[in-house]
């Protein structure tokens, strides 16, 4: 075999367990920021929970506001009873006494309904930061584990990066330019095998003289369909 056709095959092989790193550190950084994900949730729970009080609470305090504006009216009211001279005036001042008698009843209905939302909505933020004590407790863990996981893996990937750096010393600097621009499209298929006379890369046929070439191993050949690197794999054959 052309011993530059080895050369990138090896740099091919070396090029694809580097990319294979990627996945694998985005599925560790996934399991962290789905846990921080999830405390953000709760923590915006329990933010959008707080407003809501603040909102009924306010309702609450202008309905309480109305309520003692409406029980010095009916204080007022008793004492004006007391210098009516006509019915005329009795009757316009009953009349206002059951309109003002009805919203207090209606003020006293609301703040016990907010009061009750209120409860209720309290209840929601303690439930939620019981839930978040866990949730933080299992983020510390997370992500423990995932920062021992990309140690891992980044070791593993400086390990293949060092056998890259050595190989790309020994490649035909003619060749390497020519796998590169190749890469910029084709990435991890630069380099592919022809089986049962196909390109791996397109799986397009080649010709029978082509495929003779890539058999023989003497020089680089490309796929005339789609312009990948074809070899051959002798073992396989």
């Amino acid at each position: 075999m052309n011993p530059h056709l080895k050369q990138l095959i090896d740099l091919s092989i070396v090029d694809q367990e580097i990319d294979a790193f990627e996945p694998q550190i985005e599925e560790a950084n996934y399991k962290f920021e789905a846990a921080v994900a999830k405390k953000d949730s709760i923590d915006k729970d329990i933010e959008n929970l707080s407003n809501e009080i603040k909102e009924e609470e306010l309702k609450k305090s202008k309905n309480e506001l109305h309520l003692a504006e409406l029980s010095q009216k009916l204080e007022d009211n008793s004492k004006k009873s007391k210098d009516i001279k006509t019915e005329r005036e009795m009757k316009s001042l009953q009349l206002e006494e059951e309109i003002a008698k009805e919203q207090v009843t209606f003020a006293n209905e609301e703040i016990e309904r907010l009061e009750k939302i209120v409860s209720n909505k309290k209840e929601q933020i303690e439930a939620a930061k019981e839930s978040l004590v866990d949730v933080e407790s299992n983020l510390e863990i997370v992500k423990a584990e995932v920062d021992e996981k990309l140690k891992m893996i980044n070791e593993a990937r400086q390990a293949v990066f060092l056998k890259k750096e050595k190989l790309l010393g020994s490649v035909n600097q003619k060749g390497l330019t020519f796998y590169q621009k190749i890469r910029r499209w084709a990435k991890n298929t630069t380099v592919v095998k022809v089986e049962e006379q196909a390109c791996r890369g397109c799986n397009m046929i080649i010709s029978d003289k082509v495929y003779a070439d890539v058999v023989k191993a003497e020089d680089i050949t490309n796929c005339p369909h789609c312009g990948r690197i074809l070899y051959v794999d002798i073992t396989q054959e």
